[in-house]
Parts: structure tokens; C-alpha cells; sequence
């Protein structure tokens, strides 16, 4: 019986069956950039309240979150300094927006690629009564080291009942290969409202 099954492998091996890909076991794991749960501090423009966050990721890895003028930036790096000379230092949306605190790190075989994270773009068309602008929901996919940080894929949530599984999806096939100034960001699915808000 062992022979066969090492007979079978060889074979898988030889006619290409049995590549890097099926070999890698895919896993998400979670941190938090709830201000409780990161290091604080006032962004130093001397005008506004604005802060900036440095959270505990992954290997070694830190959330750093820029906000300003009720607009947040988030990059990935070993320090607060490197994360901040990422290019998603500047993938930046026009609308107020928020990112949710919970940080999906997405791996294979136990090493990090992506990130993925559910915003809040505010619509200033659909108001509610108060007349503060209503926010609709998109999951963003970032590429992590080696290579560029930046946004590899937008996926509307409320367009897709699937929204968490085409994430993923996104950062598994898309986020290693994709070339940060070079390639367009990806919708995911359905489009929607929020990819809308972001897209102009």
C-alpha cells in the first residue's frame, strides 16, 4: 500500500496535478486597532483632533491608522515609520469614512500576504433624519510585505451575500502577484453603492 501511494504521488507530480498551490494550507487570523488595544497619539498638525494608531498585527508586522478631517488611512509595516512610507499611507477615500477594529490577517502555510478589513464610506446623498450622511459597508483587501502595501481589491457588502468569501478570495489569488502603481484595484462580485462612493 505504501508503494502505491508514493507510486501515485510521483504521478501527480509528473503530469503537474500536484502544484505549490494545492499544497498550502490558507488560514485567517485576527487582531484588534480598538484604540484600547493600540498606541495613541495626537497627529501633531496642531489644528484638529486628528490621531494616529500603531496596533499589534502579525509577524512582527504593526496596523498603523492615520485619521484626519473624519477620514482614516491604514497601512502595514514593521514600524509606524515604514508603514507610513507604504503607498496604502495614501490610498485614501474622498467620502468620510471609518474602518471597523477588527483586522482579518489572511495566510499561507502560517506566514501573512493580506489583510482584510470592512469600512464605512458615508453617502452624502442618503441622509438620515438627523441629516448626518448614511455609511454603506465595503470589505478592503491590502497586500502585505515583502513588496508594497496597498489596496488590492473593494468588495460592496451590502451587493454581495458573499462579501466575506470573495475577500478572501481576492487576497489568496490576487494579493502576492498584484503590483502596487501598476495593477487596478479589483471589485470583487457585484458592484454597489459603496464601491460607488469610492470609485469616483
Amino acid at each position: 500500500m505504501k508503494h502505491a501511494t508514493f507510486g501515485c504521488l510521483i504521478a501527480l507530480l509528473a503530469c503537474g496535478c500536484y502544484d505549490q498551490a494545492s499544497a498550502q494550507s490558507f488560514a485567517s487570523s485576527y487582531t484588534s486597532t480598538a484604540p484600547k488595544d493600540c498606541r495613541v497619539r495626537s497627529a501633531g498638525n496642531g489644528v484638529d483632533d486628528s490621531t494616529i494608531r500603531v496596533c499589534p498585527g502579525k509577524a512582527g508586522l504593526v496596523v498603523l491608522i492615520s485619521e484626519d478631517d473624519l477620514r482614516e488611512v491604514v497601512s502595514v509595516g514593521k514600524n509606524r515609520a515604514t508603514a507610513a512610507k507604504e503607498p496604502a499611507a495614501e490610498d485614501w477615500f474622498g467620502p468620510f469614512n471609518s474602518s471597523e477594529h477588527t483586522v482579518e490577517w489572511r495566510a499561507a502555510n502560517g506566514k501573512p500576504f493580506a489583510i482584510i478589513q470592512r469600512w464605512h464610506i458615508a453617502d452624502g446623498n442618503d441622509l438620515d433624519k438627523q441629516g448626518r450622511p448614511k455609511t454603506k459597508a465595503m470589505l478592503v483587501v491590502t497586500r502585505l510585505p515583502p513588496g508594497a502595501v496597498c489596496h488590492v481589491a473593494y468588495v460592496d457588502v451590502k451587493a454581495n451575500a458573499n462579501a466575506n468569501e470573495l475577500a478572501r478570495q481576492a487576497a489568496d489569488d490576487l494579493a502576492r502577484s498584484f503590483g502596487c502603481g501598476k495593477d487596478e484595484v479589483k471589485i470583487m462580485g457585484a458592484s454597489g453603492r459603496a464601491v460607488e462612493l469610492v470609485a469616483r
